[in-house]
Formats: structure tokens, C-alpha cells, sequence
């Protein structure tokens, strides 16, 4: 069956207002977000968290004086990011953009992107993707390795259940790709940390190796992919 398109969202079509609400209720699964937004302090400027609604948004700013929006999802069509970005807009937020994955790394530019990105903070920020967990988890390990010079042990708990990260299924990629990290290290006799993680990143990473040689369990995925629904 021929998967059906539908037409880009113009927001000032009530219709297609409406649809955009759904598509974020309903389709992303807001509605098990209204009472439980996995928000977490990584640092001084950096807070983690999963799919805020317009209404959170509002929150973050008047509550916890947020002023900076990281969003790990990337910009999309879907109702979730058009309703976000037009809520950034009327709030006065700053809205970011930097898509990364749950289920494999991003090429080594995009590391160095981030770093550029994390480093040019300049104030209170909430950094998102859909559940907080995965892509959030990620990218906190690599602000407090990498900006905040955090030790490596600290850092990488930030990628953890502790979150609702999952280290099964597809998502186990984010996890084998430390591990990969560590051997090498390892077989260097260098400190895992701030200085070898972008030399790791500079010299010897490789993503798609990292991606290939992982083996999600069948079981993990099914927790991953069919019941906490990852994107």
C-alpha cells in the first residue's frame, strides 16, 4: 500500500492547527509527557529533557529562566516542530537545531559542530530530543567530557537508565560506540577523557564500523522499538 503525504501544516489554516496538535499529542505521545519531562541538570547552562509542549516551553522560560532551546530532533514537517518553533518565536527563545540519532553516531564534523554549538552557550538552555533518554543522553556524555572537562567515569553515566536510556536493542549503538572508545584507549595505554575522546574523534572514529559490528538483541529492540517506541 502506497504510504499517503500529507500537505505541508500552514498554521494559519485552523484546520491544519488542530492537526498539529494531534500529530503532537497523539502521534509523538504528549500526552505521556504532560506529567514527566525526564529533566535533568548536566551543567551550569545545560539542562536535558524530552519533547517539550508550548505550554512547557513557557515554564522552562518563566520558571527556570531557559532562554535557549537545543533541539536534537532537527527541524521537520510534523506537528511536534512546527508547533515548538512557533512557540520559540513568540516566547523570545532562541531555538537551535542540531539533528543527531539514537541508533548510530554522527560523522566526526558533525562531533566538532556540536562542540561549536555547546561552547557558544551563553545562557540557561534545555537541550530535548523525543524522550530525553537516547540523543539527550549522548550529547550530555559529550558536554561534560568535552566542555565541562568532567572525568570520563561521571560523564558517561549521563547515557544510563538513570535517564530511561536503554543499553539493548538499537539503541545499544550509542553505549558499544563508548566502548569501542575505551578499548581503543585501552590499547594506547591512554586516560579515557577530554583530550583523547576529540583525538579518537579526529584520527581513528568511525561511525559506520561502529554501527556494523553492533548486534542489537532481538528482545532489546522489541523494548526499544515496539513498547518505549524510540525514535
Amino acid at each position: 500500500m502506497a504510504r499517503i503525504t500529507l500537505p505541508p501544516l500552514d498554521m494559519t489554516v485552523p484546520a491544519d492547527r488542530k492537526r498539529a496538535w494531534r500529530e503532537l499529542y497523539l502521534g509523538d505521545h504528549q500526552f505521556l509527557r504532560q506529567n514527566f519531562r525526564n529533566l535533568h541538570r548536566v551543567g551550569p547552562l545545560l539542562w536535558r529533557g524530552n519533547q517539550p509542549s508550548p505550554g512547557q516551553l513557557k515554564r522552562y522560560r518563566d520558571e527556570m529562566g531557559i532562554t535557549t532551546i537545543l533541539n536534537l530532533r532537527g527541524a521537520s514537517p510534523k506537528g511536534h516542530y512546527v508547533l515548538e518553533a512557533e512557540a520559540c518565536e513568540r516566547l523570545g527563545l532562541k531555538l537551535i537545531n542540531f539533528q543527531c540519532y539514537s541508533r548510530e553516531w554522527i560523522p566526526a564534523e558533525r562531533w566538532f559542530e556540536a562542540k561549536a554549538i555547546l561552547e557558544g552557550l551563553t545562557g540557561p538552555t534545555l537541550m530535548h530530543c523525543k524522550s530525553g533518554a537516547d540523543r539527550a543522553g549522548i550529547i550530555a556524555v559529550f558536554y561534560q567530557l568535552v566542555v565541562m572537562g568532567r572525568p570520563y567515569a561521571e560523564a558517561r553515566r549521563q547515557l544510563s537508565w538513570d535517564y530511561l536510556h536503554a543499553d539493548i536493542g538499537k539503541t545499544g549503538v550509542l553505549d558499544a560506540g563508548f566502548d569501542v572508545y575505551e578499548a581503543w584507549c585501552a590499547a594506547r595505554s591512554y586516560e579515557p577523557g577530554r583530550d583523547t575522546f576529540l583525538h579518537w574523534l579526529a584520527t581513528d572514529y568511525d561511525p559506520v564500523a561502529i554501527k556494523r559490528d553492533y548486534v542489537a538483541t532481538w528482545w532489546g529492540t522489541l523494548l526499544t522499538d515496539r513498547i518505549l517506541r524510540r525514535e
